[in-house]
């Protein structure tokens, strides 16, 4: 037997100027913003004061406009990319590590490598964040840990996409110490390098700081296009083997520093800060 609910009355009465509709999605949104994944369609139909009808065209026009996603094996829904982007746009002040870190948990248990988060302090790249697979290899880099930038491929990346004046300036007067053969240790070999970085889009390492692993890197930008972050992912280089692989972890490396920039208030017209004059 279908629930009749008076949605009418679960509207503001009197006042000509509200739209029910919008009203019920904006009530809908707060439930889920609140912590309700609506797992229970009657109960929160109930307590929005509509049909299960009328909920699953609401969820289903939500999910629509990336207004709220559905959490992976049925769980419920949460706030999605698109309502996140809009806020985020108005006030990007949104917490770095808060929106990241449930990437990075996906990113590793999709990939079943080691993911980090990391920031550019000057010279040297800082860890903010990081999650680990659960097997016998993990990376043991800690939050807080900092490592040389011009080394390490989260550095790399954020510098790639900094003006090249600027990366003079960060490097004027410094010597640049090789971490292994592979380091650029001039500011002409470092230039080089974030050029190849750049262009491909990501920071790739194969035994570039420690011999045997491999990562992959990938630039965070907020709402002004600047690059604020990366984040990346490591592991053995037999992990990283193979052309399917190697095409996996591009693609969705890369998809998840596109969803963080995107819940900064980053979108894809954005002019990059290396862009400009």
């Amino acid at each position: 037997m279908l629930e009749r609910v008076d949605e009418t009355a679960a509207d503001s009465a009197g006042d000509p100027y509200v739209s029910p509709p919008v009203q019920r999605a904006a009530r809908l949104l707060r439930h889920i913003a609140e912590g309700d994944r609506v797992t229970n369609m009657s109960k929160t139909a109930r307590e929005l004061g509509i049909n299960r009808t009328t909920l699953l065209r609401l969820l289903h026009t939500l999910e629509v406009e990336r207004f709220i996603e559905a959490l992976p094996d049925g769980q419920g829904w949460r706030i999605g990319i698109g309502l996140i982007g809009l806020t985020a746009q108005a006030f990007f002040s949104e917490d770095l590590v808060q929106t990241a870190v449930p990437v990075l948990t996906r990113l590793t248990e999709n990939l079943n490598l080691s993911s980090h988060l990391g920031a550019l302090d000057g010279q040297e790249i800082v860890y903010l964040a990081r999650r680990v697979p659960n097997h016998t290899f993990a990376s043991n880099i800690r939050v807080g840990s900092r490592l040389p930038a011009h080394a390490a491929n989260m550095g790399r990346i954020i510098l790639a996409h900094l003006p090249p004046d600027r990366v003079d300036r960060l490097y004027a007067g410094t010597v640049l110490k090789a971490v292994t053969a592979r380091t650029p240790t001039t500011l002409t070999q470092l230039h080089a390098q974030l050029d190849a970085d750049r262009k491909a889009g990501l920071a790739w390492s194969e035994g570039n700081f420690e011999a045997g692993i491999s990562s992959v890197a990938a630039a965070i930008f907020d709402a002004t296009g600047t690059p604020i972050a990366a984040l990346n992912v490591i592991g053995h280089a037999a992990d990283f083997a193979g052309e399917a692989r190697h095409n996996q972890l591009a693609v969705e490396v890369a998809a998840a520093a596109r969803e963080i920039s995107q819940r900064l208030g980053w979108h894809a017209n954005a002019v990059p800060l290396a862009a400009r004059v």
